[in-house]
């Protein structure tokens, strides 16, 4: 039942002509902002030579285009995330969905999952730029491997946080600016906590993925992005659980 209820949320998004809209002007926000930073390492490679250590192509190509498409995604994923219930709840069918024989981790977990897929198809573009490098040089693969993990575990959770805060309300522009607002909070208190020790810096999503950013596999940061989705997934099955009992 999971399968066909991400099939469905899939079927459901590439209906929408604003979703091959957002696929197209992604595209070229991805191609552009690799390009420029190709140009960038193209410019300085004679200094870089020089160095004894030099940082290779895919240390200065991928790890910052790959760190711009982590913050692109914390505006991007609310968009997608404010109609998965919200607007099931406007358009009064999440009755019907809830009177369904299908129990209420179906229906998250096959709304998750869906978009899930759909938010990779979205960004398999770049990867797919950065394997284009491998025609004229060497790339880290673990360092690529890393990066593509990380960004998997951080939209993950993005939109586990999404899909709880649409969950909440009947108006998928407030689940928008809900879980925009909760991200960006995140995000904003990290950069302005002062000490290293700050618990800010456990409890941000893109400074645990910094970690993956720059090659550095470590398991905390892994359990941070299960724990963090696994919470709130929990979270949006528990408020679906009190539709079903109060109406």
């Amino acid at each position: 039942m999971i399968r066909l209820l991400a099939m469905r949320e899939l079927r459901s998004l590439f209906s929408m002509p604003s979703t091959w809209f957002v696929l197209a002007v992604l595209q070229f926000i991805f191609t552009w902002f690799f390009l420029e930073i190709l140009q960038t390492f193209l410019d300085i490679q004679p200094q870089l030579a020089q160095l004894a250590n030099a940082p290779g192509v895919t240390a200065t190509v991928a790890t910052p285009l790959f760190n711009m498409v982590a913050l692109l995604l914390m505006m991007l994923v609310p968009m997608f995330t404010m109609r998965l219930i919200a607007e099931e709840r406007r358009n009064q069918t999440l009755a019907l969905l809830l009177s369904a024989p299908l129990s209420n981790r179906h229906i998250v977990l096959g709304k998750f999952f869906g978009l899930l897929i759909f938010m990779g198809i979205l960004m398999a573009g770049v990867p797919l730029m950065l394997c284009s490098l491998a025609l004229g040089t060497n790339l880290d693969q673990g360092l690529l491997l890393s990066n593509m993990l990380g960004l998997l575990l951080l939209t993950a959770s993005y939109i586990a946080v999404g899909l709880y805060i649409s969950a909440l309300t009947t108006q998928p522009v407030i689940a928008a600016i809900g879980a925009l607002a909760v991200l960006v909070g995140l995000w904003l208190a990290d950069i302005a906590a002062a000490a290293e020790n700050s618990p800010w810096h456990l409890i941000s999503p893109l400074n645990h993925f910094n970690n993956f950013n720059t090659g550095l596999l470590d398991s905390a940061d892994a359990a941070y992005f299960v724990l963090l989705t696994a919470l709130f997934l929990l979270l949006a099955m528990k408020r679906l659980q009190n539709n079903r009992r109060y109406g």
